[in-house]
């Protein structure tokens, strides 16, 4: 596992700052939760109106990472990336933020899509306190966060574009 960290943060450029939605207006967005032993991930509609869960990626490093993400990118053909940034609840940024920044830039090469990053605060937590009003069993809440904790955090990227496509002009 730890093979994945560090070919990963060896292998990333420096990590670019925020950038401004470069993400597609239109079609198909992965979510990505990051994490350092698996990675949720979630997908959009073409409109970009609603977000599903998708799959939960075991890390195995990063070859077997990349090989995972181009069959995503294969069967979704995806237009972009909404990557989770871990940020404090002071709105600091901590060395998580720095690896899903460095993780961000590994994958946005190894894809070959553009990205944008989306606050993750809240939703482990919402994704687990939906799991557990669902009565799931420790088990199945496990195999089912980090996908639902992904729909999440794409669901408020795409609901906050629409909120914005939305406000009339010089408001945002």
């Amino acid at each position: 596992m730890s093979e994945s960290i560090s070919s990963v943060n060896e292998s990333a450029d420096a990590p670019r700052p925020d950038p401004v939605p470069v993400v597609p207006e239109s079609g198909v967005l992965l979510g990505i939760d990051y994490g350092t032993k698996r990675v949720g991930v979630a997908v959009s509609d073409r409109d970009q109106k609603y977000s599903s869960p998708l799959h939960n990626h075991e890390r195995h490093g990063a070859q077997v990472d990349a090989r995972f993400f181009r069959k995503v990118v294969e069967e979704y053909r995806p237009v972009g990336l909404v990557i989770g940034l871990p940020i404090h609840l002071s709105g600091d940024e901590s060395e998580k933020s720095r690896e899903a920044r460095l993780f961000a830039n590994w994958l946005g090469t190894t894809t070959g899509l553009p990205f944008t990053f989306q606050d993750e605060r809240f939703t482990s937590f919402q994704a687990e306190k939906l799991l557990m009003a669902a009565e799931l069993s420790p088990k199945k809440r496990k195999e089912r966060r980090d996908k639902l904790a992904a729909q999440i955090l794409l669901q408020t990227f795409l609901d906050a574009r629409m909120a914005m496509k939305q406000a009339p002009s010089g408001e945002s």
